[in-house]
């Protein structure tokens, strides 16, 4: 649940566009800040009020002793010191989230980014669809003429937002395509991954080459995700993701390394052959997570492909 909430995150600071206080945030929401790297960065505030260290609930004018120490009197708990911590800020890089955005729907590199003003942005086009992207769709409703301003012959517009309180049906009318940012968008990888049209063929389907499909490994098998570090795949060589797809079309059931290596079409005698040396530390903590050796009757399985169906040839 990780990349779940790191993208909660993510969707609640971009639709309060403000920086917030670190103390102000939920441990769920501190526990997920290390994998959203780039994504978020360190923001000044004025450091003349902050939110009472001791109540979490009033904000109180700050006051220096003189001495360095500073402290805040809350209307409620009185006179509380100030650390820098109680002061420390953090904002949504929204250069990042219009950029991963973009990635994330294959828009052409050559179309820039436009700042339509008030919280709005055109991303470019998208399979000959403008995208717009708003802090908040109300703007939208309100101002229809900004979808004018993009709007082209035989063209449908998309348009992102963070979810409103209150949506009932599509509230674009025709022509003008609706993606919920929480909903249609995941984090993933370091980066930002679309999920297609619910209940199409796509609805899973992620831009993201690192997006898991089989169980804990991308479609090509080259990259894997452990449980628990889903901000961190690691990538294999063609060899490490040759033994991956093997070991997955047994279904979970040991096999022999002749079958597996013969399965993965390598020379190698024994499945962790092809993870070893100093450069494949990362590949071989996977392999190590994921497989189960049977050292007497030298039988290797992947259990987590016990309950799927095998990999495409």
């Amino acid at each position: 649940m990780a990349a779940h909430d790191a993208w909660a995150l993510v969707c609640r600071l971009f639709a309060g566009g403000t920086p917030v206080l670190h103390a102000s945030l939920s441990p769920r929401d501190i526990s997920v800040l290390p994998a959203l790297g780039r994504a978020v960065r360190p923001a000044a505030l004025d450091q003349r009020f902050v939110l009472c260290p001791y109540c979490q609930q009033h904000r109180a004018q700050v006051w220096g002793d003189g001495r360095g120490s500073r402290t805040c009197h809350c209307p409620e708990c009185g006179p509380v010191s100030v650390a820098a911590d109680d002061v420390a800020a953090l904002v949504l890089d929204e250069d990042w989230l219009r950029q991963k955005l973009r990635l994330a729907l294959q828009i052409e590199s050559r179309d820039g980014i436009d700042d339509l003003g008030g919280g709005v942005w055109r991303l470019g086009d998208s399979r000959r669809s403008p995208v717009l992207l708003a802090r908040d769709i109300v703007r939208l409703w309100r101002e229809p003429a900004l979808l004018d301003r993009v709007r082209v012959a035989g063209g449908d517009i998309r348009v992102i937002t963070p979810k409103p309180r209150e949506t009932r049906g599509a509230p674009f009318g025709a022509g003008v395509e609706w993606l919920a940012l929480e909903d249609r968008f995941a984090f993933y990888g370091g980066g930002i991954s679309f999920i297609g049209a619910p209940g199409g063929q796509g609805s899973a389907q992620a831009v993201d080459p690192a997006m898991p499909v089989h169980g804990p490994f991308s479609a090509d098998f080259k990259w894997v995700t452990l449980p628990g570090e889903e901000g961190r795949p690691i990538l294999c060589t063609d060899g490490q993701a040759a033994v991956f797809r093997a070991l997955w079309s047994f279904k979970g059931e040991p096999r022999t390394s002749e079958q597996v290596m013969g399965r993965a079409q390598l020379t190698s005698q024994k499945p962790i052959d092809v993870f070893k040396g100093k450069k494949h530390a990362e590949p071989l903590r996977a392999y190590r997570t994921l497989v189960v050796t049977q050292r007497r009757s030298g039988l290797y399985a992947l259990p987590c492909a016990a309950a799927s169906s095998p990999a495409p040839a």
